[in-house]
This record gives C-alpha cells, structure tokens and sequence, in this order.
C-alpha cells in the first residue's frame, strides 16, 4: 500500500480521536476545522517517523495535543472550548437525569482547567493507561498519578464552591 493510501486509511480510522481534540481546544466550527487540518499536516509530516514501539492511536493523540497546545499559543488566541459533553456521555450511562446534571456541572468544572490538564483529564476520560498517558503528554507515569490526582481534587473543590 502507498504511504498515501495507508495515510488516509489511518486518518480515516481515527477521525473521532482527532475531533475529540479539536472539540477540546475550538469553539466554533472555523477554528475546529482550522484545526484539525493543522492536526492532520502534522500528522502527514511525522508520518514517516512513526516507529510503531507504542500504539498508533497513542502517537496519534500525542501529535494532536501538542498540535492543538502548540497552535493555539503561538497565534496568541484567547483559548476558548466547548464542551466535551459527548465525549463524557459516551463513557457514563445517562439513563439516569441526576447523572446527566452531574455530568453538565463537571464539564463546566473541567472547562476551567488549563489546557493541559484538560488534555489529561480527555485521556483519562478516554480510559488510557497511565503509561499511555505519560507517553502522549511526555511525562513520567507517575507524574500521570500525580496530575491526576490534583486534578481531581482541583475539581472536587471547584464543585464544593459551586
């Protein structure tokens, strides 16, 4: 297969991985599209480089959030998200409207956070391994524990004050 084909094949295969990441860090469709074509060039970029000693989606997610931190810094935007509401929906079973308002006034929470920990709390959402995550954001595995945890009860607290 042509690098090409094979590229496409794989951009195709991960388009919820990398719009989970545009949703993060955009708040309108422009931007998100901007995005995730800066996403994808990188992508096509480092292509090549991609050694297959760790997962495609994990290289993959470490690509996008350093695309998406490194973007949005550099044109000096005013970091503005929305929601990650399906991305926490996915994971929780709403049947329930009690959990569905928790889970509206945790997002809101985790709106708040810096951008890299909301690129950690999206992975942990996403039930990655600590050792992916350390991987994907560049820290030690027990600097993921650590992140997580304060994290967490950063959180905690921001939902008290509520």
């Amino acid at each position: 297969m042509k690098k090409k084909e094979h590229f496409t094949r794989v951009i195709e295969d991960n388009e919820g991985l990398l719009y989970k990441v545009t949703l993060l860090y955009t708040n309108n469709l422009q931007d998100r599209e901007d995005l995730y074509q800066e996403i994808v060039f990188q992508l096509w970029k480092s292509f090549d480089s991609f050694n297959e000693f760790s997962k495609l989606s994990t290289w993959m997610y470490r690509v996008a959030l350093n695309t998406a931190i490194y973007t949005l810094k550099n044109n000096n935007r005013k970091i503005v998200t929305t929601s990650i509401d399906p991305i926490v929906e996915r994971i929780a079973d709403l049947k329930d409207n009690s959990k569905k308002e928790k889970l509206k006034l945790l997002n809101k929470q985790i709106q708040k956070l810096n951008i890299l920990e909301r690129g950690v709390i999206l992975l942990y959402l996403e039930e990655k391994s600590h050792d992916e995550i350390a991987e994907i954001i560049g820290i030690t595995k027990s600097n993921v524990g650590t992140k997580i945890s304060r994290i967490k009860k950063k959180l905690k607290t921001q939902l008290k004050g509520k």
